[in-house]
């Protein structure tokens, strides 16, 4: 059976997706055409090149995820999501196409020499999906609040001296006090505080939906363990487990 496997490359974009062969029983990889990134299609290669049980499929992780993996999983095909930044390259070889590309996958493949990484499942990206999106919000209200900031320095104006922190309930109702010298600048103030106002809802919102998600989440009794640490809360536990996925496949210390 291993010497009936073929391995197939594939160089995946958003529309189209180049696939390479290479046999096990030796040769140069060949290229098979392109074919348009659509679940029919691939059911139609799989049909084309298998059977499914002698498939060896990889691509390179980006930004068209997962389905694709899980897809050729489902019907039966040994498929892996590899590493971009762990694929050998060979110095001097500056020149990528789609076609070249899929072959080296092929090839690095069945030489194996590709570095696999872990797929969640569909749950755990959507828990992955939560806590980027909490991060983004986080970092979006930061930038709103540095552009009142920056418009109340251009305008050389501070709070009083003994407001010691921004963004205090008290530094909240000295900005509702601030008057700027023309009434356009007190429009884009007045749209700056709206969207700080904004901003802090829409975190909250999510990191509601993160706690109601971690309650519910089959990680919760590791999410628990982790709060335990000192300095790790809700937040940071989710957002590890999320990122790295099942904790136990990274073996025990000295092991």
């Amino acid at each position: 059976m291993e010497q009936d496997t073929k391995f197939v490359g594939l160089d995946v974009h958003k529309d189209t997706i180049a696939v390479a062969v290479a046999n096990a029983s030796g040769g140069e990889p060949r290229s098979v055409g392109t074919i348009p990134h659509t679940r029919d299609a691939v059911v139609q290669l799989v049909r084309k090149l298998g059977p499914a049980a002698r498939l060896h499929c990889c691509y390179e992780a980006g930004p068209c995820g997962y389905p694709l993996q899980r897809q050729l999983t489902g019907l039966g095909v040994r498929c892996e999501v590899v590493a971009p930044s762990l694929v050998p390259t060979k110095p001097g070889d500056r020149v990528k196409t789609d076609r070249r590309d899929a072959l080296k996958l092929a090839r690095l493949l069945r030489a194996g020499e590709l570095t696999a990484v872990w797929v969640p499942d569909e749950a755990h990206e959507a828990l992955r999906d939560l806590t980027r999106a909490r991060a983004d919000a986080r970092e979006d209200l930061h930038r709103a609040r540095q552009r009142v900031l920056k418009l109340l320095l251009r305008q050389g104006l501070a709070p009083p001296p003994t407001m010691k922190k921004a963004w205090t309930q008290k530094h909240r109702a000295w900005l509702q006090t601030v008057r700027l010298p023309h009434a356009s600048q007190q429009v884009v103030l007045r749209e700056y505080l709206l969207s700080v106002d904004q901003g802090q809802e829409r975190l909250a919102r999510l990191e509601a939906e993160l706690a109601h998600a971690a309650e519910h989440s089959p990680h919760t009794p590791v999410l628990g363990a982790l709060q335990t640490l000192r300095g790790v809360g809700l937040i940071t536990a989710t957002t590890l487990v999320a990122e790295l996925g099942d904790l136990s496949r990274f073996g025990r210390r000295g092991s």
